[in-house]
């Protein structure tokens, strides 16, 4: 992709699953991944995979639901390395339970790693991408927030509201020169979706319908999104921004 090389880029939840995928492909695109994760021990491992092919990448421990945390985190991106070029924000959780079933407990956790958590990136960071005058941002929702998802209420609002957050933010930061876009990714095989599937007994056969509801016949994988987001980062997409994307599969089709 054009425009990616030596650019540094911040993408969180990155030490495994879509995240780990992401930060490995902007790795080989030869930019500079700065790995934002609260698991900074699987982030170094993902961190090593980088340099040892050939790339570059330093890890940051980060709490995203702790403004404080992002905040010191990002200063110490910039002061390491230099200011974000490119944000993912990719992190995020969730496990299935019907919602009547759920508490305020539980709501908490899902809106903080999943609202609040990118709220937090982007509040932090987009100020000084405005200062700048320049920047991309690629915010990883789910089809959930389009479509909806039994068992996972909050998450799919959460992720409706990311949805409706990019294409807002999309609006406020274009006069400065800065892309946002959303991509929505299908049922993926992650370590989050083993979790999901073993907090259910009919997991596995759920995990089995889905791949049957999907036109390509299978989950989708970690590593058929980071063409996407790489797409949506480089000079090749310096003029879409508002845009929510899904790779899915086929299994959702919007116009």
């Amino acid at each position: 992709m054009r425009g990616l090389k030596d650019k540094v880029v911040a993408v969180t939840g990155s030490a495994s699953g879509i995240g780990r995928a992401i930060a490995l492909r902007f790795g080989a695109e030869g930019a500079l991944v700065a790995l934002l994760d609260i698991n900074d021990s699987g982030a170094k491992d993902v961190a090593e995979t980088i340099v040892a092919a050939g790339g570059k990448a330093l890890v940051f421990k980060v709490d995203i639901t702790d403004r404080a945390s992002v905040e010191a985190a990002v200063d110490a991106v910039e002061k390491t390395a230099a200011p974000i070029d490119i944000l993912v924000n990719n992190a995020g959780w969730d496990i299935p339970i019907p919602f009547v079933d759920t508490d305020r407990a539980f709501w908490d956790k899902v809106i903080a790693i999943n609202l609040y958590g990118p709220l937090n990136m982007h509040h932090v960071v987009v100020p000084r991408m405005m200062a700048r005058k320049k920047g991309r941002i690629v915010n990883i929702a789910s089809d959930a927030g389009r479509v909806g998802s039994s068992g996972e209420a909050v998450y799919s609002a959460c992720k409706g509201g990311i949805i409706a957050f990019t294409k807002t933010i999309a609006r406020e930061a274009a006069r400065a020169n800065i892309n946002v876009n959303c991509v929505c990714p299908g049922p993926t095989d992650t370590p989050l979706f083993d979790a999901f599937k073993a907090q259910s007994v009919d997991g596995a056969k759920i995990a089995e319908g889905l791949a049957r509801a999907i036109p390509f016949r299978r989950l989708g994988q970690p590593g058929d999104y980071p063409g996407i987001v790489a797409f949506l980062a480089s000079d090749d997409a310096g003029y879409i921004t508002g845009q929510v994307i899904s790779v899915s599969g086929g299994l959702t089709m919007h116009g």
